[in-house]
């Protein structure tokens, strides 16, 4: 699966180590910043990561700061984007199945490292359900 994947400085440790166990899982992770822990702007990373998947050039987006509000609120920006915020299982569960979530975000400081893996692996193992969902989730764009 070809997944992209950002986040700002408070999520740069997440990013790294999702990054690594996704590709060892045999996705294809594109990175799209920040490349270190120094202050950065989330917007920097969940433009690009959010256009990649609006344009479908990228299966999924993943996005991590420190309340994974910002990344959030910048991913919904852009048309076809549904960008939820998860901080569990069943919250990543629903994102997809009821929301049909393309991109999780993920909020570091309230989750531990192997909280996001499992977090994000419920994310892409879980299929929108349709029917009912899907009259719902048609109506999300302006």
């Amino acid at each position: 699966m070809k997944i992209a994947i950002g986040s700002d400085h408070a999520g740069f440790a997440y990013k790294e180590t999702l990054k690594e166990s996704l590709s060892k899982m045999g996705h294809d992770v594109k990175d799209f910043g920040t490349h270190s822990s120094a202050s950065s702007d989330y917007a920097d990373f969940a433009h690009p990561v959010s256009e990649s998947v609006e344009s479908k050039q990228y299966s999924f987006g993943i996005l991590v700061c420190g309340s994974a509000n910002g990344v959030a609120i910048t991913a919904n920006k852009h048309a076809g984007i549904r960008a939820a915020i998860c901080w569990n299982e069943e919250l990543a569960q629903l994102a997809r199945a009821h929301n049909d979530a393309n991109i999780v975000c993920l909020p570091a400081r309230f989750i531990t490292n192997k909280d996001a893996l499992v977090i994000v692996e419920k994310f892409l193992a879980t299929s929108f359900e349709g029917g009912r969902h899907a009259t719902r989730v048609s109506k999300i764009n302006c």
